[in-house]
């Protein structure tokens, strides 16, 4: 029997997109007889400004008490080797998502790169704690079903924050929706009753994310007068740059809880640049 996400999963899915959609429109243009406001307006696509920053606070909120605090002991306590194997692995459980998408991009050598990744680090990876694959030049790349929509033409659509799972567009939650819906582990997980798996995979890869990037997060909260702008302005221009070569994920492990991820969270993988 197929096995399909549990209809709670579904509906908490379907509440998050609703939302993404919503925000679209919960902000007035400016005045057409302001020329700079409107290009203004224009240039940062971001209509619904006031219910993004107040989810953005939320956000932030939730990131200082939970996510960034569980992040340092992550970083400090736990041995390279040991958030180099957890990162390795959760690199490729994600493989079938990744090559799902490659193949629908029509990258059939990124494809065929992808399986035999995922076929040696399953093996002589040891499950994939071990990335011996890219010791043997198959670099790591991250695809995702925002990008596939990008790629066929689709476009991004308002700048929206979602709650929890921080900065994205319209495009990206469908995209995020989809990966989540066809990841074959997810799948097995929802109609096994071991939702709680996918709630662990997920924070697990929030915590790793957030973790990687935690100094640079940092020291940019710090430096700018705008935090909210400044994570708006970094989110599009590297969407825009992995859309570009296809490399990455814009899903920001904060001020989120994403991941991929849920970020959407959001800052995985390398920097690229592919015009929408």
């Amino acid at each position: 029997m197929t096995a399909f996400p549990t209809v709670a999963t579904l509906s908490r899915l379907g509440a998050t997109l609703i939302v993404a959609f919503m925000l679209a429109g919960c902000a007035a243009a400016p005045d057409p007889k302001d020329a700079d406001a409107v290009a203004e307006y224009e240039e940062v696509n971001d209509p619904a400004e006031p219910t993004n920053r107040a989810f953005f606070e939320i956000n932030l909120a939730l990131d200082k008490v939970i996510l960034k605090p569980i992040a340092f002991a992550y970083k400090e306590y736990l041995p390279d080797f040991v958030q180099s194997s957890i990162n390795s692995l959760l690199n490729n459980l994600r493989s079938p998502i990744i090559f799902f998408n490659d193949v629908l991009q029509g990258e059939f050598k990124r494809a065929g790169t992808t399986l035999l990744r995922f076929v040696i680090n399953s093996t002589i990876g040891i499950g994939g704690l071990h990335d011996q694959a890219a010791k043997w030049d198959l670099e790591y790349h991250n695809e995702d079903f925002g990008q596939t929509l990008a790629k066929w033409g689709m476009p991004e659509g308002p700048y929206v924050m979602l709650p929890i799972l921080g900065p994205s567009n319209p495009r990206d939650a469908v995209g995020l929706a989809v990966d989540f819906l066809l990841d074959p582990l997810n799948l097995w997980l929802a109609n096994t009753n071991r939702d709680e798996f996918i709630f662990a995979r997920t924070g697990l890869r929030a915590v790793d994310q957030r973790a990687r990037h935690y100094d640079a997060l940092q020291d940019m909260e710090e430096s700018s007068l705008d935090f909210y702008a400044a994570i708006r302005s970094l989110y599009r221009q590297r969407r825009a740059d992995e859309i570009n070569q296809g490399k990455g994920s814009a899903n920001m492990p904060a001020p989120g809880l994403s991941k991929n991820s849920i970020s959407p969270t959001p800052w995985d993988g390398e920097e690229a640049s592919r015009d929408e």
